[in-house]
């Protein structure tokens, strides 16, 4: 009854019991550096990380403030200070850290090491970290979350087309192409996706709005081989 699960990709939501607890803005700042910083941060790094427009000494009040907040979360600790050290709760989920565990496991070991439900893993690597917010420190921590994912998502996208799963297949792609709009990997395997299916229109058309775009936004074209790849599809 008292499992404490803390949820960022989308919105920020600490869940308790099964139920969502209500928490002050300091105290969610401060646990969501931390359940992107599984290893713990030092606790004036925290502060200066997340109160970078503050002088250190308020800074170092904030994060004695979130502190406090957490403390009153529940009965159970949701941050453990281990001197100076400051890191999450080891009785905390993290969605973040679970997914990405599933898309490292992925890349590293291939689909049969990965979670059975696959399907699902598309669904959580398609939710942007902490939507809404726009905190400096998490600059970084995005582009890292966005190459994982965008990486897991194509090689998901692949196996499924290897399958004929085309939808699934899809769908995969067209998320990763949600994360980056530019890049091609994942425009290419969409049209090979309609390849596939014989729908030569629907690839042609995906292609045809892909080079619209780089050329309006970036006066690039697409690359040989995927002019080559549609070529090919209209010639034969």
């Amino acid at each position: 009854m008292n499992a404490v699960r803390l949820e960022i990709l989308g919105p920020f939501e600490l869940i308790r019991g099964g139920r969502s607890v209500a928490v002050p803005v300091g105290a969610q700042r401060l646990l969501a550096l931390l359940a992107v910083r599984s290893e713990g941060i030092h606790r004036r790094a925290a502060a200066e990380q997340l109160w970078p427009e503050c002088p250190p000494i308020r800074a170092a009040a904030n994060l004695r403030s979130a502190l406090c907040q957490s403390r009153k979360l529940g009965p159970r600790t949701v941050v453990v200070c281990d001197g100076h050290r400051l890191a999450l709760s080891p009785c905390v989920a993290v969605d973040h850290g679970e997914v990405c565990a599933a898309a490292r496991q992925l890349l590293e070991e291939g689909v049969r090491a990965a979670p059975s439900d696959l399907d699902r893993l598309v669904e959580d690597l398609g939710r942007p970290l902490l939507l809404g917010w726009d905190d400096e420190w998490l600059i970084l921590e995005r582009e890292r979350w966005d190459q994982m994912r965008l990486y897991a998502l194509e090689g998901l996208a692949q196996h499924f087309l290897a399958l004929d799963r085309y939808l699934a297949a899809h769908q995969a792609a067209l998320a990763a192409t949600v994360v980056d709009p530019y890049r091609e990997t994942a425009h290419r395997i969409a049209i090979e996706v309609h390849a596939a299916e014989g729908n030569v229109a629907c690839a042609v058309k995906h292609y045809l709005e892909y080079r619209r775009l780089l050329q309006q936004e970036l006066r690039v074209s697409p690359s040989q081989r995927m002019t080559e790849l549609i070529r090919e599809l209209t010639t034969a």
